[in-house]
């Protein structure tokens, strides 16, 4: 019994020492113009963040026939846990990694609250929305404008039949407030 709770308190030890120091900023806010709304950032560990966003945002219409000519703004949440895989290459090659400045890769999933609305025809009612996987870059700059893009895949469901559809996330705007704590220039 002693054993294993030796080796617990072993594995634990490890597990503190691996998530000690951060390379991303411990949060930020920032306002977006390109899908207006406000987008809060926050660290969760040594290379990742969990990011979410409150916008009207562009969407395909997945109840339309034709999900790509029907192209909305929608009110939305989105959220992304976001994983920044070329921190240290950045740092170590002096390249700014301030605001969180570097390439990830994220599960995100979004709900859109559009109302009721008549697509071809049909009244659609209620929320629908979509979980899938992107990568994406993220640049921040020190005067504090912030620029993000994604793409990948996502599961749209809702009331109407589900499909797996693409999904783009542009964000452009300013960093309006921050707490930091990355090491990066």
């Amino acid at each position: 019994m002693c054993r294993f709770l030796f080796i617990g308190f072993l594995l634990c030890c490890f597990c503190i020492n691996a998530q000690y120091g951060k390379n991303c900023e411990v949060r930020q806010i920032k306002l977006n113009i390109f899908n207006p709304g406000l987008e809060y950032e926050m660290g969760v560990g040594v290379n990742s963040t969990l990011d979410v966003r409150v916008a009207w945002q562009a969407a395909l219409e997945p109840a339309s026939a034709e999900p790509y000519d029907n192209l909305d703004f929608f009110p939305a949440i989105t959220a992304q846990y976001r994983y920044y895989h070329n921190f240290n290459g950045r740092y170590h090659r002096r390249r700014s990694i301030y605001g969180n400045s570097g390439n990830y890769i994220a599960p995100s999933a979004a709900i859109f609250s559009p109302g009721d609305r008549v697509v071809e025809g049909n009244l659609v009612e209620g929320v629908h929305g979509y979980g899938g996987l992107v990568y994406g870059i993220q640049r921040s700059y020190n005067s504090g404008l912030s620029f993000s893009i994604d793409a990948g895949a996502g599961y749209y469901a809702g009331p109407f039949k589900g499909t797996i559809l693409p999904v783009v996330n542009i964000s452009l705007g300013w960093i309006i407030s921050e707490k930091r704590w990355c090491v990066g220039l």
